[in-house]
């Protein structure tokens, strides 16, 4: 495709900018050197700033509408543009003091939808029924078409106490209302028990609910009790872990790899870096993974790593699909920019984005409840029971052995 440039367009030189011209710029500035696809979605990223800069913008709200429409035709839900109260609404809310319904949510590339990834345990969300991949249409009447990913979120937000109505909907079910109350959202990320298998193998099962700060010295804490009182087995359960910090991730994969490659990172020039296992790994018992389609980002990352790497196999449904990287720029005005700045791959160099992780076996179920997870209620526990029972080499330990 040839595109032109028109003589009559005059972009005014640096000089001539105004603040609000010098913001457009500043941020066409930052994903022209940083964004990880140099295609910018097949377009002359060039011609974007000049269309954004066409029309004369008499105030901040209008530079902030001209980046967000610029924004817009990269086609990344990722990529966005935060006005300086969501910016600040964003640190704080990374600080760990979190109040409101306890949902984590992603745009749905393919479709543009607000989709729920999935309620954080024991959450307002979650006791209200809300499950992994339902839509959101509305949030207190408004639509949530006509909202970014951070205006939805902070609509949810709100002081302890106060209702929120959400209009939901999911497959093979019509649209639904659902008034949730907010609460402090508690974050414990691991759950440990010993439990014994129907041949009486003492069987670790960890449920990891997040990558918290505190995830992987907490996770530690719970293998190590749990080696000391005889687990010969493990069952490690994602099932919707919508993931979390990258560090976090890469430090619990460091706790059962003796060595290898944990993650690849990817930005448009090529290979940016890795992260390795140095060992030792806590133990060396066989090990089943439960994943789901609430299983994402540094969940998937985990996941893929001791996959590729032999160290374990994977029960249940294909993951989530969120292997994108963003980093977060402050900008001029006390604005935020967040861009796709590099993408994951999996140690076998697997691409995650969209894709997701394939189990190595496939057991789909429907809804369980909470109360009904790891019981015999749950197909996908049930067959890594199984698993660990007939299957006679797993993470280089032999059975019996």
């Amino acid at each position: 495709m040839a595109f032109w440039l028109t003589l009559g367009a005059f972009i005014p030189s640096a000089v001539a900018l105004t603040d609000e011209q010098k913001l457009v710029s500043e941020v066409w500035r930052i994903v022209n050197r940083t964004y990880l696809d140099e295609t910018f979605n097949h377009q002359n990223w060039s011609m974007a700033r000049q269309k954004a800069l066409e029309k004369p913008l008499r105030n901040n709200q209008a530079a902030y509408d001209a980046i967000q429409k610029m924004l817009k035709t990269l086609g990344d839900p990722f990529t966005r543009f935060l006005d300086p109260q969501q910016y600040r609404s964003l640190q704080v809310n990374t600080s760990g003091e979190l109040t409101g319904v306890g949902l984590q949510i992603a745009l749905n590339p393919q479709t543009g939808k607000l989709e729920v990834v999935t309620p954080i345990m024991d959450s307002p969300a979650d006791k209200a029924g809300i499950r992994p991949r339902d839509r959101i249409l509305k949030i207190e009447g408004i639509a949530t078409d006509d909202l970014t990913l951070d205006e939805a979120a902070a609509k949810m937000r709100g002081p302890i106490g106060s209702l929120v109505t959400l209009v939901i909907e999911r497959d093979g079910e019509g649209e639904q209302e659902v008034s949730i109350m907010r609460d402090r959202i508690e974050l414990n990320p691991v759950v440990a028990d010993l439990r014994f298998s129907p041949q009486g193998t003492p069987i670790g099962y960890l449920r990891l609910t997040q990558f918290n700060a505190n995830a992987s010295m907490e996770l530690a804490h719970a293998i190590s009790s749990l080696e000391k009182k005889g687990a010969a087995a493990y069952i490690l359960d994602l099932r919707n872990n919508p993931g979390g910090l990258l560090q976090s991730g890469v430090e619990i994969a460091r706790l059962w790899l003796n060595s290898g490659t944990i993650v690849y990172t990817v930005n448009r020039q090529g290979i940016q870096g890795s992260f390795e296992s140095f060992g030792p790994a806590l133990t060396d018992d066989p090990l089943v993974i439960l994943v789901n389609q609430g299983t994402a980002s540094a969940s998937e990352i985990l996941a893929g790593a001791l996959q590729d790497n032999g160290r374990a196999q994977l029960v249940g449904e294909t993951t989530f699909g969120k292997g994108l990287i963003q980093s977060l720029f402050e900008l001029s005005d006390g604005s935020g920019l967040a861009v796709t700045i590099a993408k994951y791959e999996t140690p076998k160099h697997r691409d995650i984005n969209k894709l997701g992780i394939k189990p190595d076996q496939v057991i789909s179920q429907e809804s369980i409840t909470r109360e009904q997870i790891a019981t015999a209620a749950d197909l996908q526990y049930q067959a890594a029971l199984e698993l660990l029972k007939t299957n006679s080499v797993l993470a280089g330990v032999e059975s019996g052995g």
